[in-house]
């Protein structure tokens, strides 16, 4: 059919107006995307060793004086002075129960360290001595592992002035669960000049997460002397939020006192959550009864009402997120008073920057990543280094600082 000359003139109109629209519309696309947080080039780091032949050093903390001590995981303090010496310090961890993922686990140093020389630990200990335990090739099963005899504390230490001796001073938390298949036993810590906040795990229990009567798969708040922290949610009780699966470690923002957890993920999306009093982060691994079911989502809204979401995550890939710390507020580039997540199965770091308010990434980056092996936890040192643990075992272990060279 033969259009009419003012047929072809309408269309061609239409068409122009059509191109036009379509132009905008793309073009208000390509703002958004500018517009959207991204992942930025890799930045160049420093990396030095600091010392080597360590088997699973777990927590790290970093004294006034520069003093690095880290804990492996079976059960032995380990200390770096200034100069680079190493110390073997001595302490009784003789009740350490070290299995699957329990053992000598989060570290945290008293603010006012120069003055009490204190140090707080996360531990699972032996409650029976020599109780059974699970071996490796059943523990993964999805079925509650009985409790045979071992339950996670967190003990408060002095240090001598030597670095060469650690004295227990007191339990300060009892009662965390960790069954006998050592799964999920947690455990980060960080302090306060008040209090003592306790990242926990779900000891891959199916009822512990949403159950506020169990101290696992929690975060909790307790004061220096190990009482519920006034201030908490229900008065009383050292529970300060639920829901988490199997957090392994905590940070407080300076400044501001936001508190943060690093929670891995099932399958997918390792978290960055954001703890708020009384906040229920979603997790309910209890969908089919008597099984530990982590098919479940790590933010159930669905079945938790008002779960909280998380700040950041890593999506369908996890790459394992175990360490937390908040960088100086300068010498670190773009990142300077931003937040480091360390990844054992990602073998990286990641770094974010945060908006005014702490509740979403405003830019990532990413370093380090496959060089260094699995890294795990993480402290800032006084002169703005960062200090990190890996995770490889077998005496392959190092402790290595890391400064942002940009």
């Amino acid at each position: 059919m033969t259009r009419t000359r003012r047929e072809r003139s309408r269309l061609t109109r239409s068409s122009a107006r059509g191109l036009v629209a379509i132009t905008a519309s793309v073009a208000a696309i390509a703002a958004m995307v500018v517009a959207a947080p991204a992942a930025s080039a890799q930045p160049s780091l420093q990396v030095t060793p600091l010392a080597d032949g360590l088997t699973i050093p777990w927590g790290v903390v970093v004294a006034p004086d520069g003093t690095v001590l880290t804990g492996e995981r079976a059960g032995r303090f380990v200390a770096v002075r200034p100069g680079g010496q190493r110390v073997n310090v001595q302490a009784d961890l003789s009740k350490i129960f070290a299995v699957n993922e329990a053992g000598l686990m989060g570290l945290a140093i008293d603010p006012r360290f120069s003055d009490t020389r204190r140090v707080y630990s996360c531990q699972a200990e032996y409650t029976v001595p020599g109780a059974f335990t699970l071996p490796g090739s059943v523990a993964e099963v999805p079925l509650p592992a009985p409790q045979t005899g071992q339950t996670v504390k967190v003990v408060s230490w002095r240090v001598s002035a030597d670095w060469t001796q650690m004295v227990r001073e007191r339990t300060l938390l009892g009662g965390i669960p960790v069954t006998s298949a050592g799964r999920h036993a947690g455990c980060g810590l960080a302090a306060t000049a008040d209090s003592v906040w306790v990242g926990t795990g779900d000891s891959a229990t199916p009822s512990v997460p949403q159950d506020r009567k169990s101290l696992g798969g929690k975060v909790l708040r307790i004061g220096l002397d190990g009482a519920p922290a006034p201030g908490n949610p229900v008065p009383g009780s050292v529970v300060y939020s639920t829901g988490h699966r199997n957090i392994q470690g905590i940070a407080v923002a300076p400044g501001s006192g936001r508190v943060y957890v690093a929670e891995q993920g099932t399958s997918r999306d390792d978290e960055l959550n954001l703890i708020v009093a009384g906040g229920n982060y979603g997790y309910k691994p209890d969908r089919a009864p008597l099984i530990y079911d982590e098919s479940v989502p790590m933010t159930d809204a669905a079945r938790v009402p008002g779960a909280i979401g998380p700040v950041w995550s890593s999506g369908a890939t996890t790459i394992a997120t175990p360490g937390i710390a908040f960088l100086p507020a300068t010498g670190w580039g773009p990142y300077s008073g931003g937040l480091v997540l360390t990844a054992l199965k990602g073998q990286r770091l990641v770094f974010l920057k945060l908006s005014d308010d702490g509740r979403r990434v405003v830019s990532k980056t990413e370093a380090l990543e496959q060089k260094h092996g699995r890294l795990r936890s993480a402290a800032v040192a006084p002169d703005g280094s960062l200090v990190l643990t890996t995770s490889d075992g077998d005496g392959a272990d190092r402790i290595l600082r890391v400064r942002w060279a940009d």
